[in-house]
């Protein structure tokens, strides 16, 4: 394979990553500095808020990482490797702690939609959970078929 063919990704993959970078600098602390000037008396849920979504944000950067990783083993010839079922497995984990973070953090985004009246909260902390579940399931998925591969390759490596 063309060792430039996956260019397009690893750039969509920063592409995808610096917007959500800006937002963990500028748009998360200003966004709970007007939330708790405007409601004060949610000021004891901003700390476990904080925590939760940086604590998505790291995860959403490991699964990016490990994408990297995967594009750069595809350029290498290296697709069909325990390195590549490796990268899959971390991808399922962090899908999977983006999903519980989000499962623990609904109470408290719950409490702040019933103050504010804004059921839309809900729905997006929905959709979060949804679609990291999603992930860590089509990443299961490809672990499984990739590992079953390797281990079909190396039988006929043997038989030979």
């Amino acid at each position: 394979m063309k060792k430039g063919s996956t260019l397009f990704l690893k750039i969509a993959l920063f592409l995808i990553g610096s917007p959500i970078v800006a937002l963990c600098i500028v748009g998360l602390p200003w966004i709970t500095k007007e939330a708790i000037g405007q409601y004060p008396w949610i000021d004891y849920l901003k700390y476990p808020i904080l925590i939760g979504l940086y604590g998505t944000a790291v995860a959403f950067f490991v699964i990016l990482y490990q994408a990297f990783k995967l594009l750069t083993y595809i350029d290498k010839g290296n697709a069909f490797s325990e390195l590549s079922v490796k990268s899959l497995k971390n991808i399922k984990f962090s899908a999977i702690t983006i999903s519980v973070i989000y499962i623990l953090l609904s109470p408290l985004l719950y409490i702040i939609a019933e103050i504010d009246d804004a059921p839309g909260i809900i729905l997006i902390v929905l959709v979060c959970i949804f679609a990291s579940a999603v992930i860590s399931v089509f990443a299961a998925l490809l672990q499984k078929l990739l590992q079953d591969a390797i281990d079909i390759k190396s039988e006929n490596d043997l038989t030979i």
